[in-house]
């Protein structure tokens, strides 16, 4: 040992992460020289290795040194037995004093000198023998360290040995100098087999440190302190080191040696291995060190599994995880990443082979390299999930299951594109053969949850490959004539699905895509002629086309070709429809074997967007008179362009056609004669000989109309506007602001019949829009004639005239004076009530005369007419209240609520019952007896409206004088009865004022005048 060692420690301490050192003494005798050693262990040849247990590590013959020698007397001691050695000892001491003894009397001649001599050799004999003894434990520890390091194989070391080392020197273990040298051996062993701070640990170490441990005899508290003090030397070495390199050597070294501790003394290490308090580290990072430890030795024990793992070593891994304190948590997540590694190893080798160049060359041979590797990947897994559901799962290592790539290389949107190609290659290898065996499937399936991919993924490749393989069996039935001979045409095909796996939806739009090519071909040329149409029939019977989907596909093909030669006949214009046009569509239409309902269905299409066009310059015309032009521009085009278009899909003759349509026309007219004879612009719209004739016969076809591409009001609307055009005729300006209106004769209004077909106008609805054109002229005019209301004889004359003169039926000008002066008298009778001019029997007069009140009047008004006429029954003075008529009638001939007038009534009733008695007194003050018996009247009005209890006043004098003022009106009986309970009158008090009721009004006014 360095000689500083035995001093004290410095005073000041440094700081570590993971360690701080506190002053450690040695005693001189446990302190000897320790230098590093590298142990090798003898292995047994005879054994089999353990392919999970490593080799153990190496140790270097000299880890305890080289033999020492022994000096002095140490010799003679070691060749003495104890027995022998005592004797010796006693014969010394015995000796000295017997010549010391001899001596002091020879030359002392007397008897003190004599003993003086012994006393003094007898000392010195002591302190020989004394000698001989006390270099007995260091002789035996060198025997012990010679033994020790003698022995090739530290392994070898046993505890019998040492026990008679210690016997035969007559030491104990527990003698200072002895146990120092058991320690110095077991740290030097410890220090050599630990890996230095690169290198991970074997895990042989514990065991091999516990045999020595064992052999040695040395107790687990000493044991512990070398521990500490290898921690110590950790410390040291790093802070000489000074570099960033050196340092993490040195942490780590430090973790290792606090793992392989931990494993050394189990449970004791809690109290035996002062981590904490010595070096200040946490508990959390003790526990850090112990699972990084542990993860490194579980990952050096997993290497050795391979793809052919067994139960054996799995059962291994467990033992070996448990002792190597790794949590199952952990070991879980290390056995699924190193399966997932070796699977990763596989796919990296088919991903290289399938992207090499040469992958041609693989692919031709019988089973491809890149399906072996997958092939490979799936019988691990297949391993992996049969052991999972083995009955002795409980004692595998944790994680064995299925095989997942999720968290290594290829979990990653950039190698799923990767792993799609693998996923796809296999299936075209499962497809080779020309059917898909159950087992391929459920290989697929098993790779897809290994690569991760999801369901819309797998199923678009098996999709993709698996219409490459249904096209390739099916060329080969039809090629073979094994299609065609077969006796059901569907049962072969359904048949095919089946051993494909493929969806027979799936097959059935390949069976259109197929058609809709062959289609194609055929009609390159402009026209389908008998063979193309044998070819697709045969083509269709095999395939099992249904006819709805042959009906499309010529729709679609023959249409598109079909539209194009209609939007180029449509864009020759009106002047360029040319025998070369119509030859052209007459091909087309008949060539392509479209039927009328497809044709006519493909030209409208075309026409109407034309059509719209029109309609759209027509509304942004400045005014009405352009705005008309577009519009005859629009029938021009459809008597001279549509009409021929129409003649020629059908194969018919203009002329023909035209005459059919007006043929039509009429009959459709002559449905409600009378209706078109009542107005004369509908009349005008008619077809006559001499217009037709006029116009060289040519009408408009009414197939194709915008009937659908326009709401009926924009319909109405544009009808309208060509019609107020044939009304009015064109306005001319002229220099100086005046303006020439130019009358258009009668053909115009055939054009408009021919704008009403084009617009897909009923007849219904054409009538319509004439009516309401008279209608609203009509109306202008009679306002102005009835703008009081009032309907006169000379009036009538006018109003009959102006009818004539719009053309308007009878029938709808009366219903237009009628709404007029209806109107009219709403007015005015709105008025009357909202002044207080009309009351209940006015009412009733106007109703008697069939004036529809409830139409003029809202419900609030008639309400207030109500609540009025409550009222003034209340205030009449009367003292009658009608309550069925009120109740009953009144609501009935105002159509008001009867619940609700009931409720206004009982409500005025209360108001005006407190209000007449407060009335009553004011006007007995101002001494108005009329009015007094009026306001006593209103009162019992109200009681019998509501009936009421006595009422209170402040002065029952006053009361007293109401009842004796109605006294002297000559009331009915029960109304002075009633009134007498009202005012709380007594009996005797009624009759003692019916007896004075003169001179209590006389005293009472001079009461007054005197005041």
């Amino acid at each position: 040992m360095n000689s500083s060692l035995l001093t004290a420690p410095p005073s000041f301490q440094h700081s570590s992460p993971f360690l701080n050192p506190t002053p450690f003494r040695f005693s001189t005798t446990s302190l000897t020289k320790r230098r590093r050693y590298r142990i090798s262990v003898v292995r047994s040849s005879s054994a089999t290795p353990d392919p999970l247990k490593p080799p153990p590590p190496s140790v270097a013959p000299d880890v305890f040194g080289g033999r020492r020698e022994l000096t002095g007397v140490q010799p003679l001691v070691d060749s003495l037995p104890p027995p022998l050695r005592l004797a010796g000892s006693a014969l010394i001491v015995a000796g000295a004093i017997a010549a010391g003894y001899g001596l002091g009397f020879r030359f002392g001649k007397s008897q003190n000198t004599a003993l003086g001599g012994a006393v003094a050799f007898g000392a010195a004999g002591g302190a020989a023998a004394y000698a001989l003894n006390a270099c007995v434990p260091e002789v035996a520890a060198v025997s012990l360290h010679n033994y020790v390091a003698g022995c090739d194989d530290p392994g070898a070391v046993k505890k019998e040995d040492i026990e008679e080392i210690a016997k035969k020197y007559g030491v104990s273990k527990q003698d200072e100098a002895f146990n120092g040298e058991l320690c110095d051996l077991y740290c030097r062993f410890v220090t050599s087999v630990l890996p230095p701070g690169s290198e991970d640990l074997k895990g042989d170490e514990v065991d091999t440190i516990i045999k020595f441990k064992s052999s040695l005899g040395i107790d687990d508290p000493d044991a512990a302190a070398m521990h500490m003090e290898i921690g110590r030397r950790i410390f040291r070495q790093r802070l000489e080191t000074g570099d960033r390199d050196g340092d993490m050597e040195q942490r780590r070294a430090f973790q290792k040696l606090v793992y392989v501790s931990t494993l050394v003394f189990g449970e004791a290490s809690k109290f035996l291995l002062p981590w904490k308090r010595v070096f200040k580290v946490t508990d959390a990072q003790v526990e850090v060190a112990v699972r990084d430890n542990a993860q490194r030795l579980y990952a050096f024990k997993l290497k050795s599994v391979g793809r052919d793992v067994d139960v054996d070593q799995l059962v291994s891994l467990r033992e070996a995880q448990l002792s190597c304190l790794l949590s199952d948590e952990l070991a879980e997540d290390m056995f699924k990443e190193h399966t997932r590694k070796l699977v990763e190893e596989n796919i990296s080798t088919a991903l290289s082979i399938l992207k090499s160049r040469t992958r041609a060359v693989f692919f031709s041979r019988g089973a491809t390299p890149v399906v072996e590797e997958l092939n490979k990947v799936l019988a691990f897994n297949y391993l992996l999930i049969s052991l999972k559901s083995h009955p002795d799962a409980d004692r595998f290592a944790r994680g064995v299951g299925p095989i997942s790539l999720i968290g290594g290389e290829y979990d990653g949107d950039r190698k799923m594109d990767d792993l799609k190609l693998l996923y796809r290659a296999y299936v075209a290898d499962s497809l080779s053969s020309g059917r898909m065996e159950e087992n391929k499937l459920a290989a697929l399936n098993q790779l897809k949850n290994i690569f991760g991919l999801g369901k819309r993924e797998t199923e678009a490749i098996m999709l993709e490959v698996t219409i490459k393989a249904y096209r390739k069996r099916l060329a080969q039935s039809v090629a073979g004539g094994d299609l065609e001979a077969a006796d059901s045409k569907a049962a072969f095909l359904q048949n095919l699905c089946e051993e494909l796996h493929f969806d027979p939806k799936k097959a059935s739009e390949i069976h259109e895509e197929i058609y809709r090519q062959k289609l194609q071909q055929c009609v390159a040329d402009g026209e389908l002629n008998e063979e193309d149409v044998a070819i697709l029939l045969r083509l269709r019977v095999m395939l099992c086309i249904p006819q709805q989907i042959v009906e499309a596909a010529h729709a679609d093909i023959c249409g598109s070709l079909f539209e194009k030669v209609v939007k180029d006949a449509i864009a020759s214009g009106i002047d360029g429809y040319d025998d070369d046009v119509k030859k052209s569509v007459r091909k087309a239409a008949h060539g392509l074997r479209l039927t009328r309902e497809a044709a006519m269905s493909i030209a409208s299409s075309a026409v109407r967007k034309i059509f719209v066009n029109y309609v759209k310059r027509s509304r942004a015309a400045g005014n009405r008179i352009e705005a008309a032009k577009e519009l005859k521009k629009l029938i021009a085009f459809n008597s001279l362009v549509v009409t021929e278009l129409v003649a020629d899909i059908k194969g018919e003759s203009s002329d023909a056609a035209s005459e059919e349509v007006i043929k039509e026309e009429e009959a459709q007219i002559e449905v409600d004669d009378d209706e078109w004879d009542s107005l004369e612009t509908l009349r005008k719209i008619k077809p006559r000989e001499d217009l037709t004739s006029k116009l060289g016969r040519r009408g408009g076809q009414t197939e194709i109309t915008l009937k659908d591409d326009l709401p009926e009001r924009d319909r109405t609307d544009l009808y309208k506007t060509y019609l107020l055009y044939c009304l009015t005729g064109e306005v001319t300006k002229i220099p100086f602001g005046a303006q020439i209106t130019t009358k258009k004769d009668d053909s115009e209004y055939l054009l408009l019949n021919q704008l009403g077909g084009i617009l897909g106008l009923t007849d219904k609805e054409i009538v319509e829009v004439h009516r309401s054109l008279a209608e609203q002229a009509f109306r202008q005019q009679a306002e102005v004639i009835l703008a009081d209301g009032q309907l006169t004889k000379a009036r009538i004359e006018q109003l009959n005239e102006v009818q004539k003169q719009v053309g308007l039926p009878p029938q709808y000008a009366q219903k237009v004076i009628k709404n007029i002066t209806t109107t009219k008298m709403a007015a005015a009778i709105e008025s009357a009530v909202s002044q207080g001019r009309l009351n209940i029997k006015q009412i009733r007069e106007l109703k008697e005369a069939s004036v529809d009140l409830d139409s003029m009047l809202s419900e609030s008004l008639r309400e207030n007419v109500f609540k009025k006429t409550v009222d003034e029954m209340f205030s009449s003075g009367t003292g009658e209240f009608d309550g069925e008529e009120v109740y009953e009638k009144i609501p009935l001939d105002l159509n008001i609520n009867a619940e609700k007038a009931k409720g206004v009534v009982h409500e005025l009733a209360r108001t005006r019952l407190s209000n007449s008695l407060i009335q009553a007194v004011s006007l007995l003050r101002q001494r108005n007896r009329s009015g007094v018996v009026s306001s006593l009247n209103d009162l019992l009005a109200c009681d019998k409206a509501v009936p009421s209890e006595p009422l209170s006043w402040e002065v029952p004098e006053e009361l007293a004088d109401l009842f004796a003022i109605y006294t002297k009106s000559d009331p009915a009986p029960e109304k002075l009865s009633r009134l007498q309970y009202l005012l709380g009158i007594s009996d005797s008090t009624a009759a003692m004022l019916r007896e004075m009721g003169d001179k209590v009004l006389q005293i009472g006014a001079e009461e007054e005048f005197v005041f």
